[in-house]
């Protein structure tokens, strides 16, 4: 291990003294486990169940590690370990909220024999541990209410991350202007990123990529009719799912959720398309940040439950400055 590079890494990303120590600790300890293992997907979710059995699966060893694997160029093991951070928060969240919403009766029924998910679950597992949880909730409280229930999304999102928007629709002269300015930034993060070789998120990013992304007047920006917005969801792995041809592995490559992604590629678990609003809530949340007030949000169309693409209708409030 290239431990003086790997500090200078630590040193650049403005990591404090104190944790560089432990950092580079855990990143050779991490190379150790690879030495006798291929440098797959598959290697980096065991050493996650290995940091889960020691009570050692914290947010700032996987960054750690996805700062490391990054350093060695290694992005099957950067994507497989981003995943459990991206998200990660929900198996917790989900029951936290269950029992404060509904009681912790309810919770203890929902989540019998299952528990809370543990913090970096390798992404194959994730779905086996929902796919109970979200059908109990949904024949405890009904469907359209489980719906509801999710739809201000499970994910940790701090107002303050989406306040620059506010400010750039109060410059903007109506939310068309804001929607089309929303576009153009979108494309150009992902001009930014091919330009540096560097990936957007977890997929990298090619001029195919952003011709799409460009034909598509609602990906990356919305499109308005009336007072509503639609919104479809960029691919989480753009190039791979305009290249396959197999139907199941297009969907496959489509889906970002971590929690639901393998079980499209793997049948054997059947996740409740409830659980999408919960992407929904995701892509609503910049305009109840701008409009200070929540917002309806319907999935309009699923990779989960079927559709090639994921596509969402955020209902405006009467106050949006309309052309």
């Amino acid at each position: 291990m290239d431990q003086q590079g790997f500090r200078t890494v630590l040193v650049n990303r403005n990591v404090p003294e104190d944790l560089i120590a432990p950092a580079l600790a855990l990143a050779a300890r991490f190379d150790t486990f690879l030495s006798d293992k291929p440098a797959t997907a598959e290697t980096a979710w065991a050493f996650s169940k290995v940091l889960i059995e020691e009570g050692n699966n914290s947010f700032n060893n996987y960054i750690t590690l996805i700062r490391y694997c990054r350093f060695i160029q290694n992005d099957e093991m950067y994507v497989a370990l981003l995943e459990l951070v991206d998200g990660g928060e929900v198996g917790a969240r989900l029951y936290r909220k269950v029992g404060k919403q509904f009681g912790n009766k309810v919770r203890n029924e929902v989540f019998a024999g299952i528990g809370v998910t543990p913090y970096g679950t390798p992404t194959p597992e994730k779905p086996a541990y929902l796919q109970p949880v979200i059908e109990r909730l949904e024949a405890k409280i009904g469907k359209e209410a489980c719906a509801d229930f999710l739809s201000p999304s499970l994910r940790r999102l701090p107002t303050r991350d989406f306040l620059g928007e506010r400010q750039k629709y109060k410059r903007a002269a109506n939310i068309d202007e804001y929607l089309r300015q929303r576009k153009e930034n979108f494309v150009a993060e992902l001009e930014t990123c091919l330009r540096e070789n560097r990936p957007f998120f977890a997929q990298r990013i090619t001029e195919e990529v952003i011709a799409f992304v460009r034909s598509d007047p609602e990906m990356g920006g919305g499109r308005r009719e009336g007072n509503i917005i639609y919104e479809t969801k960029i691919p989480y792995m753009t190039q791979k799912y305009l290249d396959e041809t197999d139907p199941t592995l297009r969907r496959y490559y489509g889906c970002h959720c971590p929690w639901a992604r393998e079980a499209i590629k793997n049948g054997d678990v059947r996740l409740a398309e409830t659980f999408c609003y919960c992407s929904g809530g995701f892509h609503k949340k910049t305009f109840e940040v701008i409009f200070k007030q929540p917002l309806k949000v319907e999935v309009l169309e699923s990779i989960l439950k079927g559709d090639g693409r994921c596509r969402f209708a955020i209902h405006l409030p009467p106050e949006a400055r309309l052309p």
